[in-house]
């Protein structure tokens, strides 16, 4: 594989990370997109959205041709990409060190070069670009194995590159040419360091002797907690390590996805910052781990989620650390992927009014009450003020799961959520004995139920629709099944899966909804949205067709990236789309494997 363009496919990439942040590492062995030493930090390389502006680390092999594979070490997230060559195999090594309390992990990247046939001579550039490629930086050297990278205006931030062969600086970027031998191996490591910080400096040897070892065992004691004994094993693990890299080791949090302005259309401005803990996103996420097993995760969101009792209610995002997340606003000196700006920072959709997360929330809490761990009574009264905002807000009207951003409407999606948020709460009342206002509820309950079954109904489409009025129907409405508001052989959800089907599929394909008009005030035509085919595949797998749900699930997973990963959206050829990889869609893979795994138990 020889490089043809200055942006490769999305899909050509793999992650690493170590639940602080992540990094892109492309099948050319270059890492391409990473913030740095957190996920919501600036960038220090960005190739991804600029290939001039943006930064790269790149190991190369000095092949005149070659081929190149990805793949993860099993069980873990090392991931391995090798160069063939007539003349030489080449196998780069990649990985954050981790060991057993992540949180207190060192924040760095390792990077082993191995020859394993030949001898093979391997061209190294670093060049970090700091605070989205907007700061200078000044370089300085220790040595004939050390660089040091300083970020001007961008307080005590300093990169730090190690390694066991001499380094040099090109300009003010790194460089290093090694040949390295058959069976032979060299390292150079990245790091994240303080300025005239050196007490806790780590010299190569360091991580030459112990961070793998500690960085394979931790994955591995993490994924044998895993209860899952399913017909797709490899597929549903690879999702949850993703998923496991996408949370906060620090704060118990997680990001919706690592990377910011990764396109959704390459014709628009379909640009989005996704580096947030938005409710929705992580209850969910955290919904998929409970299913799985991993209860610790679960616990430490409830907790961080607690820690926002103080909010008059739940803002739909937030920073990982629990703050306001930031204002969006456009980084207009990097021309975008593929040349596909605005580059967007923040998200204007935080100030946005959507009282859905109640539901995905509280569902999380009752399977975690109900399956894993009584909650406590403080835990409770957070509840109940989510409760009060759901009493006093669910007729309103709102800017729903999509974040449309056009204007308010009363979505089916909002509705539903509600419904599911008074009803969880209720039976983890009913459960625990807990205080609460019973008829009051149940009333609500009641009401948003029969409103629902009733005003969302449209007879001449055949199907329950969008928004009270509309006659378009939404991918989302597959979720009322999944979340037990009607049985899977109800007459109308028949007919709106029907519908659903001929209006917004291709094959497994699935849209969110038709977008022909610009409803949702935003540009270009996006690709179908990957969550939304898994939901539907659990739909129909509910509704007991099974070999269809079977067949499509195959099909589905096809999609996924050399690795098993995926990003939000399938393009017309078969491309990935937006930022990548992405919460939403692996999660969902793990619910629909779930549901078929108990419907083929049954035959």
């Amino acid at each position: 594989m020889t490089k043809s363009a200055p942006y490769l496919p999305i899909e050509d990439y793999g992650i690493i990370g170590n639940m602080k942040t992540v990094a892109l590492i492309s099948l050319e062995g270059s890492i391409d997109f990473m913030c740095f030493p957190d996920f919501d930090s600036p960038t220090i390389f960005a190739s991804l959205l600029d290939h001039k502006k943006g930064g790269s680390f790149s190991i190369t092999p000095q092949f005149k041709s070659h081929k190149t594979k990805q793949l993860y070490i099993p069980g873990t997230a090392v991931l391995l990409t090798r160069f063939f060559s007539d003349e030489g195999i080449a196998e780069l090594t990649d990985y954050m060190p981790v060991k057993g309390m992540a949180e207190n992990s060192i924040c760095a990247i390792v990077r082993k070069i191995k020859t394993i046939r030949g001898k093979v001579t391997y061209k190294i550039n670093c060049r970090p670009r700091f605070d989205y490629g907007m700061a200078e930086h000044d370089t300085y050297k220790e040595g004939k194995n050390e660089l040091n990278f300083l970020a001007i205006n961008d307080g005590d931030a300093v990169v730090r590159l190690i390694a066991d062969f001499p380094l040099k600086f090109k300009e003010k970027d790194g460089y290093a040419e090694v040949t390295i031998p058959q069976g032979e191996e060299g390292y150079i490591v990245l790091e994240s360091v303080k300025k005239d910080d050196n007490s806790k400096l780590q010299d190569i040897d360091f991580y030459k002797t112990s961070t793998y070892h500690e960085t394979v065992d931790y994955w591995k004691k993490w994924i044998s907690k895993s209860t899952y004994k399913g017909r797709w094993n490899e597929l549903i693990l690879r999702s949850a390590i993703t998923l496991k890299l996408l949370t906060s080791a620090s704060h118990g949090s997680m990001v919706a996805a690592p990377t910011f302005s990764i396109p959704e259309s390459l014709e628009g401005n379909r640009n989005w910052d996704y580096r947030f803990t938005w409710i929705r996103d992580a209850a969910f996420t955290m919904y998929a781990f409970l299913r799985l097993g991993f209860s610790e995760e679960a616990a430490k969101f409830l907790h961080w989620i607690h820690e926002r009792s103080g909010d008059e209610m739940l803002h739909l995002m937030y920073s990982i650390d629990g703050s306001l997340a930031l204002e969006e606003k456009e980084l207009e000196h990097l021309e975008g992927y593929l040349q596909t700006a605005p580059v967007l920072i923040g998200n204007g959709a935080r100030d946005q009014h959507q009282l859905d997360i109640y539901g995905e929330l509280i569902d999380t809490i009752y399977i975690y009450n109900k399956n894993h761990s009584k909650i406590n009574y403080e835990l409770w009264q957070t509840i109940q003020k989510h409760i009060l905002c759901v009493v006093e807000g669910w007729e309103k009207p709102d800017h729903g799961i999509w974040e449309f951003r056009n204007g308010k409407k009363h979505f089916l999606h909002t509705r539903l959520m509600c419904w599911v948020a008074m009803d969880r709460a209720i039976k983890i009342a009913t459960d625990r004995s807990f205080p609460y206002p019973e008829q009051e509820w149940k009333k609500v309950r009641d009401l948003i139920y029969t409103d629902i079954y009733e005003n969302f109904w449209n007879e001449k489409i055949g199907a329950w629709v969008q928004y009270k009025g509309a006659n378009e129907v939404d991918a989302s409405a597959l979720l009322m099944p999944l979340t037990h508001f009607i049985t899977p052989d109800e007459p109308r959800w028949l007919s709106t899966l029907q519908v659903i089907e001929e209006t917004l599929s291709t094959d497994v394909l699935i849209y969110r909804y038709d977008n022909s008009k610009n409803q949702d005030g935003l540009k270009g035509e996006e690709g179908t949205f990957n969550m939304c085919s898994f939901w539907f595949i659990e739909a129909l797998a509910k509704n007991k067709e099974t070999d269809k749900a079977l067949e499509y699930f195959e099909k589905m997973t096809g999609y996924a990236n050399h690795l098993g990963l995926f990003s939000e959206q399938i393009g017309k050829r078969g491309e990935h789309l937006g930022n990548f990889p992405q919460a939403f869609t692996h999660l969902a893979l793990i619910s629909a494997a779930l549901e078929l795994d108990k419907q083929l138990d049954r035959v």
